[in-house]
């Protein structure tokens, strides 16, 4: 039986239109707040650059190293009340070597019959069964499930109801 690539793959209900969850993804203030960027370079169109930085984490990891770097792409389809994908997507850990490339894969879809609910998938692909690279998966799937109930938390805040 052949090995399958590990993957990354989340979806959540969030109460909020599909735009607005998109919108998050690409606003500078809105990623500092539910992903806890440092810093970010985000272009909503396609062939538009996607790069984001988080500060480096205190814990070391036995694989990488310090958390944190910086998570780079090129945008190669946008909707924006759809979805987006990041092409060619490369992680620059603090200390350790690249990961990538790879490639990060948002839809979000109204739930038909429910006003205001979206769903959200957040799909992570790339890379191949080797241990550095199921590893990483480990890490962005705890990291996912984190940072996607921060983002729900953040866009249920009063100020978008």
């Amino acid at each position: 039986m052949a090995s399958r690539p590990p993957v990354s793959d989340h979806t959540l209900d969030i109460a909020a239109e599909p735009a607005a969850i998109i919108e998050a993804f690409f606003s500078p203030a809105a990623l500092g707040e539910w992903w806890h960027a440092i810093r970010a370079v985000t272009t909503p169109r396609t062939m538009g650059v996607y790069a984001v930085e988080w500060a480096p984490t205190g814990i070391r990891d036995d694989v990488f190293g310090p958390l944190g770097g910086v998570l780079y792409g090129t945008v190669v389809d946008y909707k924006p009340s759809r979805g987006f994908l990041v092409a060619e997507a490369h992680w620059l850990p603090p200390e350790s070597e690249p990961v990538g490339p790879m490639a990060l894969h948002v839809e979000c879809i109204a739930i038909t019959g429910v006003t205001g609910i979206t769903k959200l998938r957040v799909l992570q692909t790339g890379g191949d069964d080797t241990p550095r690279w199921r590893h990483y998966y480990d890490i962005t799937t705890q990291g996912w499930t984190g940072s996607l109930a921060a983002l729900r938390t953040y866009l249920e805040a009063p100020q978008f109801s």
